[in-house]
Order: structure tokens, then C-alpha cells, then sequence
């Protein structure tokens, strides 16, 4: 049987969650407005998981993503992650978008070049549009062609993924 849990947890910008399962975390929630709204939106993205204290491995996350949005360099590539349901694209945007580095950023092009498709570029800002784990997949990492922001499905859209740049020190346009 496989163990489900869920748990939300303070960081600089507020109170963000995860879930997880055996295979490993299933899904994180950046902060809403609300802890109830950020609990609800997570406990609904992830079927079946109660709420409970994160296991050794999953509290080694937290610490690391409460560590990266203080401003420290983080890498969060070991945290392990449940890709059961994610389809094959995603997952091969996901391994690419989780080499950038923390200060650093892609382009949905560049990502479709390293994928071996230059006109999937719109297929990869669909692909981040719809990842269960951002922060984890830096998908904020990841912006337009030109100079341009693109678009962040978080709570806050474009401004908190440009805040979450500004934490990690990009230099942005």
C-alpha cells in the first residue's frame, strides 16, 4: 500500500506545502493568501493524502526549499520526485528545467533545443503551465523569448515568479 501525506510548512514568503508518497514528493504548493487556501489547493491536487508529519527524506526538502527562498544557494535536484501520471514530454521538460541553476534562466526555446525539437517551444511553456512541483522544477526559471517574462501558473503569476528570481539573484532583461 502506498503512504500518502501531505504537510505545509513556513518559509520567508509564506507558507508553502508539499505532498508526497513512497516514490517521493507528488506535489508542492507555493503561498496563497490563505494557509487554508494553500492546504486546500494542495490536499485537492493530491488525492488521498493526509496531512501528517514529512518523513526524513521529505523534511531534507523542506529545509532545502525554506533554505533557497531565504536567499541561500540551493540545489534542490535530489529531491527525489513521484512522476507517476506526469506524461513523457513533461517529465523531459522537467529533467531539463531542473539543471538550471538557482540565479540563472532558460528560455522555453532553448529548452525545445536541448529536447531536440527548436518548435516545441510553446509545448514546453505548456508542459511548465501544468507542473505539479514548482520551486523543485524551476519552472520560474524559464522565460520568454526577447527580453520577456512568460507566464507563471503560481499564486501571483509574473510578479512572484520575478520575485522568486530577485530571491535567487538573477539578473533579469
Amino acid at each position: 500500500m502506498i503512504t500518502r501525506g501531505f504537510a505545509l510548512f513556513e518559509t520567508a514568503i509564506g507558507q508553502c506545502g508539499i505532498a508526497w508518497s513512497d516514490a517521493g514528493v507528488t506535489g508542492f504548493q507555493l503561498p496563497e493568501r490563505h494557509a487554508a487556501v494553500t492546504r486546500s489547493r494542495l490536499a485537492g491536487r493530491c488525492r488521498g493524502a493526509v496531512e501528517t508529519p514529512p518523513p526524513a527524506d521529505v523534511q531534507r526538502a523542506i529545509d532545502a526549499i525554506a533554505a533557497l527562498l531565504r536567499g541561500e544557494c540551493v540545489d534542490l535536484a535530489f529531491v527525489r520526485l513521484d512522476m507517476g501520471g506526469v506524461p513523457d514530454f513533461h517529465q523531459r521538460v522537467y529533467d531539463v528545467a531542473r539543471t538550471i541553476p538557482a540565479g540563472a534562466t532558460l528560455t522555453y526555446g532553448q529548452i525545445a533545443q536541448r529536447l531536440g525539437d527548436a518548435g516545441a517551444a510553446r509545448a514546453v511553456g505548456q508542459a511548465l503551465g501544468r507542473n505539479p512541483f514548482p520551486l523543485i522544477v524551476p519552472c520560474h526559471r524559464v522565460t520568454a523569448a526577447g527580453g520577456k517574462t512568460g507566464g507563471f501558473s503560481a499564486p501571483g503569476g509574473a510578479v512572484t515568479k520575478l520575485n522568486l528570481l530577485a530571491i535567487e539573484g538573477a539578473h533579469l532583461f
